[in-house]
C-alpha cells in the first residue's frame, strides 16, 4: 500500500501537521507513521554549501593567487551535527512505498531551499512532489494547504532564486572576505594590536554597516546653528496660547538675509529689535485676528503589520531587538495565535477578507478584544472589507499581513509577558481596521501686531474612531507650548475641549490682549542615530529611513535583505563587534573596528556600501522568482561583479594610506587595549 510523506521544517511544526491529519501511528526515531501516512521533519538546514577546499585542497589556505574563486558546479554536503536526521529523512523520501511527498517546510524562499537541498542530496526521483503553502498553523489552514497543494514544479522559479541567493552570499563572502583580509588584515590587526583580524564582508551586512557608519560621521560633522524666534503669548477667556512670528509677505523682514528660514533670526539682537518695534506706542499691547480657518481632519486606521513594521513598533514600545521580536512572533505563529510572520505585505488577500468573521469570532472570546466587538458589529465595516485599502491582492507576494487567527488563545498562558504584549499590539492593529477614522477639529489662527504676523495651530479630538482601540496618542505639546523643536513647522497644539471651545468662538477682526513677547532660542539638530526598529525600516526601503508610516506604504519598493533575514544580519553585526547595540535604548552605533572595516571597503569595493545597488540584487532575485529573468542571466552578472571587484582589490596597493582614516575614527573612541574592541559610543 502506497503512502504519503509530509516533511516539515522542524519537529514542532511536524507535530501540528500530524495532529491536523489525525495521524496517531507509532513514533519512530525522527518521524511519525500510520498506515496511510508518514510525517517527518528537518531541523532547519540539513544540507549546506561545501567549503572551497572540497573543490581543491589548495583553497584551504587563503591566498591572493587562488582568487577569484568561481566554481562551475557547486558542491553541497550534509551538515555534520544533523547527519542522523538527514539519514532518516533520506530513507523516508526514497522508500518504495512512498509515492507522494508533501513539502511542508516554511512557506517562503528559505523554506523552499531547505527542502530542495535535502531532496537533491537524497536523490529523490519518480515521486509525486506537492507544495503545501499556508498562512497560519491552524488545523483548518493546514488542511486547506494540503487540499490545495500544487505540484512542486510550480515553485521551480522560487527555488532557483533561493539557490542564487545562497550562491551570491557564498561567492561574495569567500572572495571579498579573503581578498580584503589578505590585503588589509595586517594593517587592521596591527592598528588594534590584536592577534588576528578577519575582515567579514557580506552583500547585505556590509551595506548595513555602511549606513550606520555614515550616519555616525554625519552626526560628528554636524555643526549646530543657533536661531532665535519671537513668540507672542495671548490671553483668551482666561487661557493663554502662543503664536509664532514669521517673516511673510508684508513683513519688514520679508526675505531679509538676517533670517534663519522665515520664522527666526540668525542673531539674537535682531529678535530683540523686532520686539522693541512691536511694543512701540502701544499700551497695553494687543493683536488683531486677521485670519481664522476651521476644518476637520480625518486620520485613517494604519495599514496592518508586516514584520518590519512590527519590529519597529516593538523596538519603540518594548525596547526589544528585531531578532527578539521575530523570535516572539514566530512562537505566536507556531502556537496558532497569529498568521505567518515573515511577510512584507501590510494588506490582506480578497479570499481572506471574505472569511474575516472567523478571526473576529475567535477574538470575541479574548478578554482584551471582547469589549470592541459590539462596536465592530455596529459599524459593520467587516462586511465590505474587500473594498477597502486593507485588501489588495497585487501588494501580496508570498503572504498577507500579520493578523491574529482568533485561535489558540489558551496558549497565551504559556508565553512570556512580553510575548503577550506583542500579541496585544497585533490584535489592536487588526481590530483598528474595522473602526472609522479618527476626526480632529482644527483651527489655524493668524494674528497681527503692526505689520507683523503670528501663526498658531490648534486641534482637538472630535471623534475617537479607531483610536478607541489603538489608543489616543499623547498630546505633542501643552497649550502654552508651540513646536518644541523650534523649526517653525505647522504642528498642532493639542487642546482640551474647554480651551478649544474658546478658540473656536474667535472671529476675524477680534482684538486680543498680548501678555508678552519673548525670544525662544533654538538650534538645528543633527540626524538621529538609527535604533534597531528604524534600521529595519531603512533596510526595507533600500537605505532610506522614512518616518511617516503612510508615505512608507506608498513608496515601498525593493529593500536590503528580506523580512526573514534582516534581524539576523543585524544580530551578526553585533556579534562580530562591527556594531554595538544599547539594549536599554535600542540605539545602534559603530565600533572602532566597524569604522575601520568601513574605511577598508570604502577604499576597495565601494559599491558594496551602496544601498540602491544592494537592493537591486534583491530585486534581481525577485525577478528570477517571478520568471522574468533566468538563473543563467543572473549568474552571468554575478560572476562579472565578483571577478571585476576581486581583480580590482588585487590591483590596489593602498593599505598603509588607510592609517590616516583609522586615526580619524580612533579619535572618537577610548584607547584600545590588546585584543579588545571599543563597544561603541554611548547614547
Amino acid at each position: 500500500m502506497s503512502k504519503s510523506l509530509y516533511i516539515a521544517e522542524k519537529p514542532s511544526v511536524a507535530q501540528q501537521f500530524a495532529d491536523a491529519l489525525k495521524i496517531r501511528g507509532r513514533r519512530g526515531d525522527g518521524y511519525i507513521e500510520s498506515d496511510e501516512a508518514i510525517v517527518t521533519w528537518c531541523v532547519g538546514h540539513l544540507v549546506t554549501m561545501s567549503y572551497p577546499e572540497a573543490y581543491d585542497m589548495k583553497y584551504k589556505r587563503w591566498s591572493l593567487n587562488t582568487l577569484p574563486f568561481l566554481p562551475k558546479e557547486f558542491k553541497y554536503e550534509v551538515i555534520p551535527n544533523v547527519e542522523k536526521q538527514f539519514s532518516i529523512v533520506k530513507g523516508l523520501l526514497t522508500r518504495p512505498d512512498v509515492d507522494t511527498i508533501y513539502v511542508c517546510t516554511d512557506s517562503g524562499r528559505e523554506g523552499e531551499y531547505i527542502y530542495r537541498l535535502v531532496a537533491q542530496m537524497a536523490g529523490v526521483k519518480d515521486k509525486h512532489q506537492k507544495r503545501v503553502w499556508i498562512d497560519s498553523q491552524t488545523e483548518e489552514e493546514i488542511l486547506r494547504g494540503i487540499r490545495e497543494a500544487k505540484d512542486e514544479s510550480e515553485y521551480d522559479n522560487l527555488s532557483a532564486s533561493a539557490y542564487l541567493r545562497a550562491k551570491e552570499d557564498y561567492l561574495m563572502g569567500i572572495n571579498f572576505s579573503r581578498a580584503l583580509t589578505l590585503k588589509y588584515g595586517n594593517t587592521v590587526k596591527g592598528y588594534l594590536k590584536r592577534d588576528r583580524a578577519v575582515i567579514s564582508v557580506g552583500r547585505v551586512m556590509t551595506c548595513v554597516l555602511g549606513m550606520v557608519v555614515r550616519r555616525e560621521r554625519e552626526i560628528r560633522e554636524f555643526v549646530k546653528t543657533p536661531f532665535y524666534r519671537v513668540i507672542e503669548s495671548v490671553n483668551v477667556d482666561g487661557h493663554t496660547f502662543t503664536g509664532e512670528w514669521r517673516a511673510v509677505k508684508g513683513s519688514a523682514y520679508f526675505e531679509s538675509p538676517k533670517l534663519y528660514k522665515e520664522n527666526g533670526f540668525k542673531e539674537k539682537e535682531e529678535a530683540k529689535k523686532l520686539i522693541v518695534v512691536l511694543k512701540e506706542g502701544t499700551s497695553p499691547l494687543t493683536c488683531r485676528i486677521v485670519s481664522i480657518e476651521k476644518k476637520k481632519e480625518k486620520k485613517n486606521p494604519p495599514l496592518l503589520f508586516n514584520l518590519a513594521e512590527l519590529q519597529n513598533e516593538c523596538s519603540k514600545r518594548f525596547k526589544i531587538s528585531p531578532d527578539e521580536t521575530l523570535r516572539i512572533v514566530q512562537e505566536l505563529y507556531e502556537k496558532k495565535l497569529v498568521t505567518y510572520p515573515r511577510t512584507d505585505a501590510r494588506v490582506l488577500s480578497t479570499a481572506v477578507s471574505k472569511e474575516i468573521t472567523k478571526n473576529l469570532n475567535g477574538l470575541s472570546k479574548y478578554q482584551m478584544a471582547a469589549p470592541y466587538m459590539q462596536d465592530i458589529l455596529h459599524y459593520g465595516a467587516y462586511k465590505n472589507l474587500a473594498k477597502t485599502r486593507y485588501v489588495n491582492d497585487k501588494q501580496i507576494t508570498d503572504h498577507y499581513a500579520i493578523i491574529p487567527t482568533g485561535q489558540g488563545l489558551s496558549a497565551l498562558n504559556s508565553v512570556s509577558a512580553t510575548a503577550h504584549h506583542v500579541y496585544d499590539v497585533i490584535v489592536r492593529r487588526f481590530l483598528s481596521i474595522f473602526y472609522p477614522p479618527a476626526v480632529y477639529q482644527k483651527v489655524a489662527l493668524v494674528t497681527q501686531i503692526g505689520k507683523e504676523q503670528f501663526f498658531s495651530n490648534f486641534r482637538v479630538l472630535a471623534e475617537e474612531g479607531y483610536l478607541k482601540v489603538a489608543g489616543v496618542p499623547a498630546p505633542k505639546k501643552n497649550a502654552n507650548g508651540n513646536d518644541a523643536e523650534g523649526d517653525g513647522s505647522d504642528n498642532n497644539v493639542d487642546l482640551d475641549a474647554a480651551f478649544f471651545a474658546s478658540i473656536q468662538k474667535l472671529k476675524k477682526g477680534d482684538i486680543l490682549d498680548v501678555k508678552s513677547l519673548d525670544i525662544k532660542e533654538g538650534e538645528t539638530s543633527p540626524p538621529k542615530r538609527y535604533n534597531s526598529g528604524s534600521m529595519i525600516l531603512a533596510m526595507e526601503n533600500a537605505g532610506q529611513l522614512i518616518e511617516d508610516e503612510e508615505l512608507r506604504a506608498q513608496i515601498k519598493g525593493s529593500g536590503i535583505g528580506t523580512s526573514a533575514t534582516r534581524a539576523e544580519i543585524l544580530k551578526k553585526l553585533f556579534n562580530i563587534k562591527y556594531l554595538a547595540l544599547n539594549k536599554k535604548t535600542q540605539v545602534i552605533t559603530p565600533t572602532l573596528l566597524g569604522e575601520m572595516i568601513y574605511d577598508v571597503v570604502l577604499n576597495s569595493i565601494r559599491s558594496l556600501l551602496n544601498p540602491e545597488l544592494t537592493a537591486s540584487w534583491e530585486k534581481g532575485l525577485n525577478y528570477v522568482a517571478e520568471g522574468e529573468i533566468t538563473s543563467d542571466e543572473y549568474m552571468t552578472k554575478l560572476d562579472h561583479f565578483i571577478v571585476s571587484r576581486t581583480n580590482g582589490v588585487l590591483g590596489l596597493n593602498n593599505q598603509y594610506q588607510l592609517r590616516s582614516c583609522y586615526d580619524r575614527a580612533a579619535a572618537f573612541y577610548k584607547k584600545e587595549t590588546k585584543g579588545r574592541v571599543s563597544k561603541g559610543k554611548k547614547e
